[in-house]
């Protein structure tokens, strides 16, 4: 059985230098601190002098509280617009997969690696297909999407 991860390095791993790497990068810069290199790159013009005014974090669920009060003043107007639309749920599968859907508005290979893999072999096989129909030396399949692809056979 593999021995598991060691999940103490994950954060010095994904959290940025340890104090040591800061330091060893700041001394091969000739500086001691992370300010000096500030004040050596920012421009003065730019620089703020002073801590913004910032007020003290909240937990998620005040914010929320906050933004439900604020939505609960907007007033719900009659609206005429379209005169047949109606609030409705649209359940998030169909919006992904009909409405959101890229094969509608892109015609390039996803990018997950499995998909885009599958297609591009099918391309590939495809191509040696028609190599060995035709007895051709060459054959390129450079479209990526059927509706494309089936649009240019027609006019062929």
């Amino acid at each position: 059985m593999p021995k598991p991860a060691n999940l103490s390095d994950f954060v010095p791993r994904h959290i940025g230098p340890s104090d040591a790497e800061q330091q060893e990068m700041l001394a091969a810069l000739q500086l001691s601190s992370l300010d000096d290199l500030v004040e050596q790159t920012v421009p003065a013009s730019i620089l703020l002098t002073e801590d913004l005014a910032l007020p003290a974090g909240k937990a998620e669920h005040e914010v929320l509280a906050e933004l439900k009060a604020i939505a609960a003043k907007n007033k719900i107007n009659k609206s005429f617009i379209g005169m047949g639309y109606y609030n409705t749920h649209l359940p998030a599968v169909i919006k992904r997969n009909v409405l959101e859907n890229p094969g509608w508005y892109t015609a390039y290979t996803p990018y997950q690696a499995e998909i885009a893999q599958g297609r591009l072999e099918a391309l590939l096989n495809y191509q040696q297909m028609i190599i060995d129909l035709t007895g051709m030396e060459i054959a390129n399949a450079s479209l990526l999407d059927e509706a494309t692809a089936a649009a240019e056979a027609m006019t062929l």
